[in-house]
């Protein structure tokens, strides 16, 4: 008689920290990052190195800002342990859990057993490139808010997943969502414009995200053209907004 498979318990991550959120509709809040490994994009601007190692970075305590090295991949067990001290520790300090990455759902199997046991501590936002749409289905419920990526060729220097993106709109729409694109002074209107078309059809009650590339510490694109993209995308779709990375500018993870 076949032994039936054991639910997947341990995930490669690369660092676990406590931070504000600087990106999005949840800026300025306190959450619990919980950035995994693995990609399937390679944007240009990314700089994430997400490959998986043999230690991640945990914080010793959080906002402390000092990590030491814990073998991967980690399981369930310590990471709720770490996870239950900082919340006992500092009651409604943080907001929610993150999940970041990398790319947080080429480990869907793990979180299908992490999620769970995450939600029951704080809500959960995932953070994702909005590109697999099968793995996302079956752990929607666990979900909070969804912050997802339009990957825009102009900026990541590959061909935009459109298909994949509207379908994992569909999907992503059924909880709090919204949809971050990065744009630099070369990116055209015609992207963003296709942008709130999409957004318009499939999750017309989503805000669409204006995130201005932020190279070598500062704003890559002018007041001017950001003004424009955001005029041009507005007549199509009416909830765009334009939002920083602004966790850069106070120095924080």
């Amino acid at each position: 008689m076949p032994v039936p498979a054991m639910p997947k318990t341990e995930g490669q991550l690369l660092e676990v920290f406590s931070s504000i959120q600087g990106e999005g509709l949840l800026i300025g809040w306190r959450q619990i990052f919980i950035r995994m490994a693995l990609c399937n994009r390679h944007c240009r601007y990314c700089d994430t190195p997400f490959a998986p190692a043999d230690s991640c970075r945990i914080e010793d305590a959080p906002g402390s800002g000092n990590f030491r090295d814990m073998g991967n991949p980690v399981s369930l067990e310590v990471l709720t342990a770490i996870l239950g001290e900082w919340i006992s520790r500092g009651r409604g300090l943080h907001h929610s859990i993150s999940l970041t990455g990398g790319e947080p759902l080429l480990q869907a199997e793990v979180l299908g057993t992490w999620l769970p046991v995450l939600k029951k501590l704080l809500p959960v936002h995932l953070e994702t490139n909005g590109t697999l749409p099968d793995a996302l289905r079956p752990l929607l419920t666990y979900f909070d808010w969804i912050s997802m990526d339009i990957k825009l060729a102009s900026q990541t220097g590959q061909e935009t997943p459109w298909e994949m993106h509207e379908e994992f709109l569909r999907l992503a729409g059924q909880v709090t969502c919204s949809v971050k694109v990065v744009v630099g002074e070369n990116t055209p209107a015609e992207e963003i414009e296709q942008a709130a078309r999409l957004m318009n059809k499939v999750a017309p009650e989503t805000s669409l995200i204006l995130q201005p590339v932020t190279e070598g510490g500062r704003i890559g694109i002018t007041p001017s053209a950001l003004l424009a993209l955001q005029a041009g995308a507005s007549k199509i779709h009416p909830r765009v907004q334009v939002i920083p990375q602004t966790h850069r500018f106070i120095g924080l993870l």
